[in-house]
């Protein structure tokens, strides 16, 4: 798990080289709405995407987590199925479904049923290096989800050329990177972690969540200001110091929301004395994006070393798989 987390900002860099050379087949219908369709770590790179791009995209992007879609999706639809493995039960369940309305299919896996599926049916699937936990391999989803926007028209090449000035700024700062991810790791040792960032970074905060969860087999709460405002503020009044609140702070917070982030940070040390704050370094929402991702890559490895539990061990998802097989 340390080299594949090593590994990161040279994964985005080579993914970016490659998939420039990947060409796509064109709709037979204009596009009036994308579709994302993953789950977990092979659907967390399309909710990141998402973020990103909601302010240039003129049409509607979802990502839905389920065995089904929504009526809506037909043959305007530009319909991305993000598997690892190719196998994710899910995303494979779904994606018949969206064949049956029409929709314009494109897979992103290693293999597995989604690339005999597209193989099958003439949709374009692109292929990204198997054998690793899919949690690993966020920069191939990202940068292969910006690509086929990008050549599909459906938005500028500015996010994905930010894509790329992001391993820079990951590599003149991994030094500290790694400390403020160790000081993160034992800030959150023996406590609940509870995450919280703006809107706009809400994939961060899950992907945050998700590390968490698997690499250091830590249960977590995450939300996003200003929602929580209005309902999750009140539950810090039955806080105690087994919370420790992590803030990821921007800098490219609005006025009411950064006023925000100081009254909620207020009320959160109120309950608790364990309250942190995490600045995100880079010059725009990828960059910063980028920073925070490879922060809480390294603190939930170093937290895995501090608990001596295996980071890799995905032994209650297997089990689960296992069960459902069985159906």
């Amino acid at each position: 798990m340390e080299q594949l987390i090593a590994q990161f900002p040279q994964n985005i860099l080579d993914v970016a080289k490659s998939a420039e050379k990947i060409n796509f087949s064109s709709p037979n219908h204009q596009i009036k709405n994308v579709v994302f369709v993953g789950m977990g770590g092979s659907g967390i790179g399309a909710k990141i995407v998402s973020k990103w791009i909601e302010s240039e995209i003129k049409i509607p992007v979802l990502l839905f987590q389920e065995y089904t879609i929504p009526s809506f999706i037909n043959e305007n639809t530009l319909f991305i199925a993000c598997s690892y493995s190719g196998n994710t039960e899910e995303t494979i369940f779904s994606s018949l479904q969206a064949k049956k309305q029409g929709a314009h299919i494109v897979g992103i896996c290693s293999g597995g049923k989604l690339e005999e599926f597209c193989k099958e049916n003439s949709y374009d699937c692109v292929l990204v290096p198997g054998g690793n936990p899919p949690r690993t391999t966020t920069a191939f989803s990202i940068v292969h989800i910006l690509n086929l926007l990008t050549k599909l028209d459906l938005i500028s090449k500015s996010t994905f050329e930010k894509v790329i000035t992001s391993k820079d700024v990951l590599d003149k700062n991994i030094d500290e990177i790694k400390k403020e991810a160790k000081e993160l790791a034992h800030f959150l040792h023996e406590k609940i972690g509870v995450y919280y960032t703006t809107s706009s970074y809400e994939a961060v905060m899950i992907r945050a969540k998700q590390q968490f969860n698997e690499n250091a087999k830590e249960l977590c709460i995450g939300h996003v200001i200003p929602e929580m405002n209005h309902n999750e503020l009140v539950g810090w009044s039955g806080g105690t110091n087994q919370f420790a609140a992590v803030f990821f702070d921007t800098q490219d917070l609005s006025i009411q929301n950064k006023r925000r982030f100081e009254v909620t940070i207020e009320e959160a040390k109120s309950w608790t004395d364990s309250v942190k704050v995490i600045n995100a370094k880079g010059m725009n929402q990828v960059e910063k994006s980028f920073y925070l991702i490879h922060v809480i890559d390294w603190a939930s490895l170093y937290l895995a070393e501090l608990k001596n539990v295996d980071p890799v061990d995905i032994r209650a998802i297997d089990y689960l798989k296992n069960e459902l097989s069985k159906l």
